[in-house]
């Protein structure tokens, strides 16, 4: 991809000024001070409570399932403030189809850098693979005791992934790998459909909706929101892909054709509800 076309995916030229510039100041103080705010009390959970649960409770199993119970309650709490602070509009449609989920694979797009925050907000015991990166990050206590890296081969991944299932937890991927660009599309990588293949686990579809995030994309300023309106997410779980529908078939095609049935069931939604193109 060469310059121009990077540029071209993350260009805000099509954006309206502010409509009001003294509350559009705020929003923007408020999603800085809430990164800052998120960023630093991941830190010393990663620092001080995780390692204070991890000698209190045993075994490993335990510890685990606990620790991410008390992170979906922090997450939610801290989104609710921002809620009632004016930052941001949660609607979620199938709420209770993902408290009550276990053992499967979560899947869905990714437009904002909020939306992992908001999915294990409403998962109870949600696994996640994450960047390498994150774990040279605020992140890194958190990411390195709770959750999956996607910092080695497929081969080595995988009995992480089939054991986190096992135990009932639900894994967490965004198979666009990246944020979702201001324009065009990314192109739906196949990890999620073969550790579905190879666990058997299903795929939970999951739309997230709303309005322009622009303040949360990739490459966004970190002093910016959306320029008209509050950001508002607006959640649809579509139906499951079910892997014993393609156990039949080789890795590779029943990996192909569960993705190519992820990225179809998710565009169409995205086109239906806010007329885009993912």
């Amino acid at each position: 991809m060469d310059q121009t076309d990077e540029a071209w995916r993350y260009s805000t030229a099509d954006l309206p000024p502010a409509k009001n510039p003294v509350l559009y100041a705020y929003r923007c103080i408020l999603k800085a001070g809430t990164i800052i705010v998120f960023g630093t009390s991941a830190f010393l959970f990663g620092l001080i409570l995780l390692p204070l649960l991890r000698l209190i409770l045993h075994p490993a199993r335990r510890f685990k399932k606990v620790a991410r119970t008390v992170t979906h309650l922090m997450f939610r709490f801290s989104l609710l403030v921002l809620r009632l602070l004016g930052g941001i509009r949660l609607d979620v449609q199938g709420k209770e189809t993902l408290r009550s989920m276990k053992g499967k694979i979560l899947v869905a797009n990714h437009p904002s850098i909020l939306d992992g925050v908001i999915l294990i907000s409403l998962v109870p015991n949600a696994d996640c693979i994450m960047r390498g990166s994150l774990t040279h990050s605020v992140m890194a206590g958190v990411v390195r005791q709770l959750y999956i890296v996607n910092d080695m081969g497929y081969e080595q991944l995988l009995p992480h992934c089939k054991k986190s299932l096992e135990e009932g937890a639900n894994i967490i991927i965004f198979p666009e790998g990246t944020r979702t660009p201001r324009h065009g599309t990314n192109k739906f990588k196949r990890g999620a459909a073969h550790i579905a293949h190879d666990t058997g686990a299903d795929i939970q579809l999951l739309y997230i909706g709303g309005n322009d995030k622009y303040g949360l994309g990739k490459h966004d300023p970190f002093f910016s929101y959306n320029r008209e309106e509050i950001y508002h997410y607006d959640l649809h779980v579509l139906p499951a892909i079910h892997a014993a529908d393609y156990a039949d078939l080789p890795g590779q095609i029943a990996a192909r054709r569960m993705t190519e049935k992820m990225h179809e069931t998710l565009a169409t939604e995205a086109l239906s509800r806010d007329g885009r193109i993912l």
